[in-house]
């Protein structure tokens, strides 16, 4: 097999005049560049200061996102609790039907085993009677032959027991894990439920709050409007009360002779002063 030397493999992948390596050398040197002048200016603690930026734009992006995005993130989040829920919901159905299996065989063989017990004892009882030959379902069998019977049985029914036990072990182990699975399954739905509580709450602030910062907007607008409708009134009400002034300036220069000034009538100040005061003037004649 030809080998190629890592100088090699570079000419073949970059050939010359291509740019690749060029490129991935620049990039190590900058960045052994900046790692060293990073370890200059800081020294040791250059690694604290690039994590706290890294902190620092971190957070600054996370505040920059809507709270309503954050919102239906948390929503989703809730959401994404329904797949777990029924997994754990499968793998409980799953272990109640393997209980119950396994609690029918435990009784089954729990029935077997006091029937074997019971006839071990009848045939130990026969062996008590001292007689040469003992007649059972019509056949007669020798001493020897129900002790060896007796034998089988008892040999039979301690593998039997051993394998009760080690089934009720099982039997139990498997109810513990079925006992936790079902706790788990209630603190899921329990905290989905609160979850969600929660999020009909906040959802609730939410909109309240969108729908006062609606109003505060629209209450802006409505003031603004107004006073620009204020302002155009006042404006035409001045530009009206300028035409009039140059109206009467311009009657007042067309040349008409001012009669209107004779016909106003003279008025005696010294009448006009005593008719206002005579209370007071006759009580000082008095």
């Amino acid at each position: 097999m030809k080998s190629f030397s890592w100088k090699q493999m570079c000419h073949k992948f970059n050939p010359p005049g291509g740019s690749t390596m060029f490129m991935f050398k620049k990039m190590i040197v900058g960045g052994l560049l900046v790692a060293g002048l990073g370890s200059f200016v800081f020294g040791r603690n250059a690694w604290t200061y690039v994590k706290t930026c890294g902190n620092e734009i971190r957070q600054t992006v996370k505040n920059q996102v809507p709270i309503e995005f954050e919102v239906k993130h948390a929503q989703q989040l809730v959401e994404d609790l329904v797949p777990e829920i029924r997994h754990a919901m499968h793998i409980i159905a799953e272990q109640q039907v393997e209980v119950e299996a396994l609690e029918n065989a435990i009784e089954h063989r729990e029935t077997g085993l006091n029937s074997q017990k019971q006839a071990m004892l009848a045939l130990r009882a026969k062996l008590d009677q001292d007689d040469t030959e003992y007649v059972t379902a019509g056949r007669s069998y020798s001493e020897m032959q129900i002790e060896k019977d007796l034998t089988t049985r008892f040999r039979r029914f301690k593998m039997a027991e051993d394998t009760l036990i080690k089934e009720q072990e099982i039997l139990q182990a498997r109810e513990d894990s079925l006992n936790s699975n079902q706790d788990h399954l209630s603190t899921l739905i329990s905290t989905k439920k609160d979850l969600e509580a929660q999020l009909a709450q906040l959802d609730a602030r939410m909109r309240a709050l969108q729908a006062a910062e609606d109003a505060s907007d629209v209450h802006h607008l409505d003031d603004s409007a107004l006073n620009r409708a204020k302002t155009l009134i006042s404006e035409l009400n001045t530009q009206l009360d300028i035409r009039e002034r140059l109206i009467d300036a311009d009657s007042q220069t067309t040349g008409l002779i001012p009669v209107e000034r004779d016909l106003e009538p003279v008025v005696d100040v010294t009448e006009e002063i005593d008719s206002y005061f005579k209370e007071d003037l006759a009580a000082k004649s008095l």
